[in-house]
C-alpha cells in the first residue's frame, strides 16, 4: 500500500471523527427538543458542500488535471471497479451538486442526463470534456437512473433536506431573515401545488430539448443546425438546464473566491451581447440565482417547490412502484392528532398533507424531510420517521417540562 492511499485513508478517518464528534456533541448539548434536530441538519448540510460538493478534500485520485479549473476528482476508480465501466463525471447523487466548477466528487444528474444526449452521445476521443467516454450515452444514462433511484428509495428527498447544498444556501436565508424578525410570506395552496406540478414540466422540457439537440448521434438525423462539434449550440448551449440553474453560479463563485478556479479563465468562457450564454456562468444564470434568492427571502425554501432534481427523486421514492420499497417514510397517528395545525405551519415548503391525512404513511414527493414537523409535533409519537420500519425519531411532549 503507498503512502498515498494511506494519506486518503487516514483523511477518511480524520473526516469521519469529525463529523461524528459534530453529531455527538449536538445530540448531548442542545437541550431544546424544538432545536436538536435543526441543529444537526444544519451541521450536516455544512459538511457536506467541502466534503462532496467542492470536492476540495477527498480525491483527486491520481487524475491529470486541468489547470485553470483546479483540481476536479472524478470518479473513474470507483465507476470501474463497482459498475465495470468506466464513468468519469462523478457519482450521480440526487442533489444540486454542479459538474461544472473544479470539485466533482459527485454530480447532479440532471446533468448527465442531459448531456449525455447531448452532446455525449458518442463515444472515443473528443467526445467528453476532459475525459474519453469509452461507453455508450445509453449506457451511462442506465447507470445515472440506477443511481438515482437506488439513492431514492433508500433516503428519498432527504437528500434535499439534509445534503443539499442549494437547500443550505435557502436555509442560511432564512436564518437571516429570521435574525431580522421579519415573518414569512405564504403561497396560496393553489399556487404552491402549481409550483410542484410545474418541476415536472421543467425536467420534461429540457430533457426534449437535449434529445432534439443530439438528435444527429441519436437518430442519425439532425433537427437543429449548429449543433455539431465546436459550433455556437455545441460550445454553449448544451446541457440547456444548465443555462438556467441557479447552483451552477453559486458554485463557480464559490471555488473562484477559494483560488480553487481561475476566474479569467471562467469569465472569458461567456458570449453574446449580455453574456447571455456561456460555457461556466452566464448573465442568465444569475439572473435566475437573484430571482431565486429574493423568492427564498420571502418565501421558504422557494426554490425546492421548483426543482427538477427534487421532482426526479420524488418519482422514484414516491410513486409506483418505488413507494412500496421506499426505505424512510414519515408516519402519523390518527388517534394522537388533534389538528393543532402546527405541522403544517412549520413546514418549510409548505406541505399540508401530514396535517390533512388521516394516518398511516404521510410522506408525499414535495416532502424534503427536513423532519421539522416531527420535531415540533407537541404529541408523543403523534409523527414518527421510520427507516426500514424502525422508528429513529418520534415527536415528543416538549409542551412538558419535566420531560
Amino acid at each position: 500500500m503507498n503512502l498515498e492511499i494511506i494519506s486518503e485513508i487516514l483523511k477518511v478517518i480524520i473526516i469521519a471523527g469529525i463529523i461524528s464528534t459534530g453529531i455527538l456533541a449536538i445530540l448531548i448539548w442542545v437541550k431544546d427538543k424544538t432545536k436538536k434536530v435543526s441543529c444537526l441538519k444544519l451541521f450536516i448540510q455544512g459538511i457536506s458542500v467541502p466534503l462532496i460538493f467542492l470536492g476540495l478534500i477527498l480525491g483527486p485520485f491520481n487524475l491529470p488535471q486541468f489547470p485553470p479549473v483546479g483540481s476536479a476528482p472524478r470518479d473513474i476508480v470507483i465507476g470501474t471497479d463497482i459498475f465495470g465501466r468506466p464513468f468519469p463525471d462523478g457519482l450521480s447523487v440526487p442533489i444540486l451538486a454542479c459538474w461544472y466548477p473544479s470539485g466533482r466528487t459527485v454530480t447532479c444528474p440532471v446533468w448527465q442526463m442531459q448531456a449525455y444526449l447531448y452532446p455525449f452521445w458518442d463515444t472515443g476521443p473528443g467526445f467528453g470534456w476532459g475525459v474519453i467516454y469509452t461507453t455508450s450515452g445509453l449506457e451511462r444514462l442506465a447507470i445515472v437512473f440506477g443511481l438515482v433511484i437506488i439513492m431514492a428509495i433508500i433516503l428519498g428527498r432527504a437528500f434535499c433536506g439534509w445534503i443539499c447544498p442549494f437547500g443550505l444556501y435557502m436555509d442560511l436565508l432564512s436564518y437571516l431573515r429570521k435574525a431580522f424578525k421579519k415573518p414569512y410570506f405564504k403561497l396560496s395552496e393553489k399556487v404552491n401545488v402549481g409550483l410542484r406540478q410545474l418541476r415536472y414540466v421543467i425536467i420534461a422540457v429540457f430533457m426534449v430539448l437535449s434529445v432534439i439537440l443530439g438528435s444527429q448521434a441519436i437518430f442519425g438525423v439532425q433537427l437543429v443546425s449548429g449543433t455539431q462539434r465546436g459550433e455556437y449550440l455545441y460550445s454553449y448551449l448544451s446541457a440547456p438546464y444548465c443555462q438556467i440553474c441557479p447552483m451552477k453560479p453559486i458554485c463557480v463563485l464559490a471555488e473562484v473566491g477559494l483560488g480553487a478556479m481561475n476566474s479569467t479563465f471562467v469569465f472569458s468562457h461567456t458570449t453574446g451581447i449580455l453574456y447571455e450564454a456561456g460555457y461556466y456562468i452566464t448573465s442568465i444564470n444569475m439572473a435566475v440565482l437573484i430571482f431565486v434568492t429574493v423568492g427564498a427571502l420571502a418565501y421558504r425554501r422557494f426554490w425546492c417547490r421548483v426543482c427538477p432534481v427534487g421532482a426526479l427523486t420524488g418519482v422514484f421514492s414516491r410513486f409506483a412502484p418505488f413507494k412500496w420499497v421506499s426505505v424512510v417514510r414519515l408516519n402519523k397517528d390518527k388517534e394522537k392528532c388533534t389538528k393543532c395545525g402546527i405541522c403544517k405551519r412549520v413546514c418549510p415548503p409548505q406541505i399540508t398533507e401530514v396535517y390533512e391525512m388521516e394516518g398511516g404513511d404521510v410522506t408525499t414527493s414535495a416532502c424534503i424531510l427536513c423532519l421539522r414537523c416531527v420535531e415540533m409535533c407537541p404529541y408523543e409519537d403523534c409523527l414518527k420517521v421510520n427507516v426500514a420500519g424502525k422508528t429513529i425519531f418520534r415527536s415528543r411532549n416538549w409542551l412538558n417540562s419535566k420531560q
